[in-house]
């Protein structure tokens, strides 16, 4: 139906968007992850595994990374027990409501990440609205210090950043479940609970697999809450990679850093890709 000419100008301003923006600064992180910083602090552009071995051989690197995945496992759950069971009331018992609770699900993706995180600062300080509650019912004779600078902190803030990403995939995985396959399951004489664990459930896991994965990777790279709310104990794996690019200015290391990160996400996102085509269904 199109020319030769009308499909190669409309792909490649896209592609070429796409290699410039995104492809180009790839390459140029692993190129600088090979390279190395001189004592004078400038970049020297040789070729050389300098960087990887440091990763592996100081142990705060691998101790962040490792309590920046469980702070993203974390939060990926408390995202998914959160979101399933509103996403199952919005698709099978919303009814007339459906689209103005869907709306309220969305609403909050509207407001800047900086206003929610700052607006759980003031929450969770020891001055803040959860403390002083507690010191007026009695429960606590003083702040309780868990609340800010945690990782505690981190976990709830991000869980109610990202719990919307999980939310939405979960939501359009569920509305395309066949209602006849409930109906039947009930004709045939199955529980609620059975036609849920037994047809709902498993349908709806490539949903489930996609939200989870959004709030993942997502938590993973994510900096301003445990740099605003997390403290010495809260800090992540991208806190470093900022410190490394910025104050640092050790760009080799940061981008090496960097790289380890990309492929620990873009081996889950293949990992949840071919999980979505197992469970997916037409």
């Amino acid at each position: 139906m199109f020319s030769r000419g009308y499909k190669t100008a409309v792909t490649v301003p896209p592609l070429a968007w796409v290699g410039f923006f995104l492809l180009v600064p790839y390459l140029l992180m692993f190129c600088y992850s090979f390279w190395s910083l001189s004592p004078a602090q400038t970049i020297v552009r040789s070729w050389e595994l300098t960087n990887y071995r440091e990763l592996l051989e100081k142990s705060v690197y691998w101790e962040t990374l490792l309590r920046s995945l469980w702070i993203a496992a974390r939060v990926m759950l408390f995202s998914l027990l959160l979101g399933y069971p509103l996403a199952y009331f919005l698709s099978f018992y919303a009814g007339k409501r459906k689209d103005l609770l869907y709306q309220m699900v969305i609403i909050p993706l509207w407001v800047s990440y900086l206003v929610r995180a700052y607006a759980w600062k003031t929450i969770l300080g020891s001055d803040g609205v959860l403390n002083t509650f507690f010191e007026y019912v009695r429960l606590t004779n003083r702040p309780l210090d868990f609340l800010l600078y945690s990782p505690f902190a981190v976990v709830l803030t991000l869980t109610h950043i990202y719990t919307p990403f999980a939310i939405l995939p979960i939501y359009a995985s569920l509305e395309h479940i066949p209602r006849s396959l409930v109906e039947a399951s009930h004709d045939l004489g199955a529980t609620p609970l059975q036609t849920f664990w037994r047809v709902i459930f498993p349908l709806s896991m490539p949903g489930v697999v996609a939200g989870a994965t959004f709030a993942f990777v997502l938590s993973l790279g994510d900096f301003l809450a445990p740099l605003l709310l997390g403290g010495p104990s809260g800090i992540m794996i991208s806190n470093i990679v900022v410190s490394l690019f910025g104050a640092a200015y050790n760009w080799p290391l940061g981008a090496a850093i960097s790289l380890g990160m990309l492929v620990i996400v873009v081996s889950l996102l293949f990992a949840s890709e071919r999980l979505e085509r197992k469970w997916s269904f037409s």
